[in-house]
Formats: structure tokens, C-alpha cells, sequence
């Protein structure tokens, strides 16, 4: 069996239709949007809408941690305007374009800029979206939680730590741990280039601890400190930023 995995795509359709070639199943672990683009100010929906001046003031707020003035700030473009509605429309005009690149069959979960919500509208047949939840590949039983741990960013998919550690808990024993975040190991959630430490979540290391599957998958982190380490048994992988690599990351047994 082969299987592709990605994570973090963040608009990139192009090269998520090719991501299934050679694979017997295609794995998404989530953050389908792109919102801003933190390499090309140019890209994503907040551009589209003011501008890439105002998408680089954004992005230095943001990377500066003064998330309270960066709040005032994206408050005050959006002033006179339908937010959720401009938002919500750029988001669908999205979605359409990236599920309609998932090759059949795909195993899918969100990530913490996704809209859970939208999902039922655009998932094709061959689609497989799971949260909370697991499924049998080849032999093999993944799990999948989806989302992300509430932060200062306040990205729309974030969730408490209690209701997180319920799904991680609700899969039971696994042999492929998928998520869209990394358990909680400085390593792992540490990226190199934003200079700070992500949410990792300690319900899915101990659930490493715990369950001891055979793999741990997880995006989020896109320049990670370290992209692949052992816990215990488990190969806990970070299996890369699709959105920049532009390939995914290959799982064979």
C-alpha cells in the first residue's frame, strides 16, 4: 500500500490534483484556505480584499505578537463592510476549486483555518472527512482530529483543550495518528522562521504515549525545529508545507 499525505495547502490546487498520483488513497490533514500568504503578500483572500500594503501591515503586526493593535487595525478595514459574507463567499470560491482537485479516494480533516461548516457542501463522492474519527487503509486503522487549540490568532477552527483531548480520545487504539497539529514536543511545534513555538497538543502525546501507533502525522508547523523525531515507538512526522513543497509525503507498508 501506498498512501500520499499533506497538509497545509493553503490554496495551492494545482498541485493538490497531482498529489494522489501513484497512491492508493490521498490523506489531507487540513488549513485548505489561504487567507495571507506570509511569503507573497499578494496571494490569498485578506489581499484580494485590501490590498498588499495593508496585507503587510498585517502580517509585521501579527509576527510582532501585538495582537491587540493588529485587532484594531484589520477592525478598522473591514469597517462599513459585511465580514462574514465577504469572507464566507471568498472561502467558498476556494473550496470549490481545492475538493475538486481530491483524487478518489481522499481521508480528509480540517484544519484550524478551515470552515468546518462548508465542508458538506463541496466534499465529492470519494471524500472521506473525518474528526474524532477513524478508518481502515490497507490494513491499517487511522485516526483523525481535526482543528486546532484556541491561540491569541483566534483562526476559525480553534477549539478548547477538554473538547480536543475528547476527540483525540474517542479514536482508541490507532496504528497511523493524523492530525493538523503536532503533540506537544518543543521540537515539533517550534518554527524556525516565525521564531515562536506553535500549539501542540498533550492529548495526542500521551495518546502517543498511550496508544503507541505506529506513525503520528501532523502540518501546522511549517518550518519546524525538527521534522520528524521518535516517541517511544512512534515516528511522529511532520509531513511538510504542501503549499510551498508542492508534494506530499509518502507512507508505504
Amino acid at each position: 500500500m501506498r498512501v500520499h499525505v499533506v497538509s497545509d495547502v493553503h490554496g495551492n490546487s494545482a498541485d493538490l490534483a497531482r498529489a494522489g498520483d501513484g497512491a492508493d488513497a490521498l490523506v489531507c490533514l487540513g488549513d485548505l484556505i489561504l487567507f495571507i500568504d506570509y511569503a507573497d503578500h499578494s496571494r490569498g483572500i485578506f489581499p484580494d480584499l485590501f490590498g498588499v500594503a495593508n496585507t503587510t501591515r498585517s502580517v509585521e503586526l501579527r509576527t510582532a505578537r501585538r495582537f491587540d493593535e493588529h485587532r484594531d487595525f484589520v477592525r478598522s478595514l473591514w469597517a462599513g463592510m459585511d465580514r462574514s459574507g465577504e469572507i464566507e463567499k471568498a472561502v467558498r470560491k476556494q473550496y470549490a476549486e481545492l475538493f475538486a482537485a481530491f483524487p478518489a479516494p481522499t481521508y480528509a480533516t480540517y484544519g484550524n483555518v478551515d470552515i468546518p461548516r462548508l465542508w458538506p457542501e463541496f466534499a465529492r463522492e470519494g471524500t472521506t472527512v473525518l474528526d474524532g474519527e477513524r478508518v481502515e487503509i490497507g490494513g491499517l486503522v487511522f485516526g483523525f482530529v481535526g482543528g486546532g487549540l484556541q491561540t491569541p490568532m483566534r483562526t476559525p477552527y480553534e477549539i478548547d483543550d477538554e473538547s480536543y483531548a475528547a476527540k483525540v480520545a474517542a479514536l482508541g487504539d490507532v496504528d497511523v495518528l493524523c492530525s493538523h497539529i503536532p503533540p506537544l514536543v518543543p521540537d515539533l511545534c517550534y518554527d524556525t522562521v516565525a521564531r515562536r513555538f506553535e500549539r501542540g497538543s498533550e492529548a495526542l502525546l500521551e495518546a502517543v504515549h498511550r496508544v503507541r501507533p505506529r506513525y503520528a502525522l501532523f502540518g501546522h508547523v511549517h518550518q519546524p525545529l525538527a521534522q520528524r523525531m521518535r516517541v517511544g515507538v512512534t515516528e511522529c512526522v511532520n509531513v511538510g508545507h504542501f503549499a510551498s513543497r508542492g508534494r506530499p509525503w509518502v507512507l508505504e507498508w
